[in-house]
């Protein structure tokens, strides 16, 4: 698999994935054995639907605002916040305005 982002070399995660207007972005960074961690932007109003994950997941918001339901309790998120979404609880996200996070999901023992 190509290499999306050299590893040893600074990154800026915000700046290394453009918007899409009326759409959702996706850039995998990394990818193993023990999870994965991906770049997303989504346009204002784009979202993903309610579902699960097997592990826990964790959204850094980069630039924006999202509200992210998780149990069917929504919460605000801007820039420069995290939250842990727990494993096998229902969660869903929805952009209020323009807004890149970083996913990080780690596979459980």
């Amino acid at each position: 698999m190509e290499e999306l982002f050299k590893k040893g070399t600074v990154l800026n995660f915000e700046k290394l994935i453009d918007y899409s207007e009326g759409g959702i972005v996706s850039k995998q960074v990394l990818k193993n054995e023990a999870g994965n961690v991906t770049l997303f932007s989504f346009d204002k109003g784009q979202g993903l639907s309610e579902h699960t994950a097997p592990f826990d997941a964790m959204v850094q918001v980069l630039d924006g605002a999202v509200v992210i339901t998780i149990g069917g309790n929504p919460i605000n998120l801007k820039c420069g916040e995290t939250i842990i979404m727990p494993a096998n609880i229902t969660h869903a996200l929805f952009a209020t305005e323009k807004f890149k996070m970083l996913l990080t999901m780690i596979k459980g023992a």
